[in-house]
C-alpha cells in the first residue's frame, strides 16, 4: 500500500495539465495533475472519468453548460459525453479512469 501527498505531488509535476499515473486499482487507472488557469480542449472518452478536485476548482463545459466542481467535489464524466476545461481553472485533480 502506498501513501501519496495529491497537492503536493501535483504541485511538483513539471507542466500543468499533464497526469501522472500514481497506480490502478482493478480497470481504473488513478492519475494526478495540476491544472492551472489555461483551458483544456474538449475530449471525448470511450470511458467514464472521474473528475475529483482536490485543492482549488475546475470550470468544465459540458455541452453548452459551464460546470463548477469545487475542492472535495467529484464530477464524473459518462462515456461519449464531450467536455473541455474553461480558463480559470486551478489546483490540483484527481482523475480516475473507469
Amino acid at each position: 500500500m502506498s501513501l501519496f501527498n495529491l497537492p503536493n505531488i501535483a504541485a511538483d509535476l513539471p507542466e500543468a495539465w499533464k497526469s501522472t499515473v500514481l497506480g490502478q486499482v482493478g480497470p481504473a487507472r488513478i492519475k494526478v495533475l495540476r491544472m492551472n488557469e489555461m483551458s483544456y480542449e474538449e475530449e471525448v472518452h470511450d470511458y467514464n472519468e472521474g473528475l475529483l478536485v482536490v485543492a482549488g476548482r475546475m470550470l468544465l463545459k459540458i455541452n453548452s453548460q459551464t460546470v463548477i466542481v469545487h475542492a472535495g467535489e467529484l464530477y464524473i464524466a459518462e462515456a461519449g459525453v464531450p467536455h473541455a476545461v474553461l480558463p480559470g481553472s486551478d489546483g490540483c485533480l484527481v482523475i480516475v479512469d473507469v
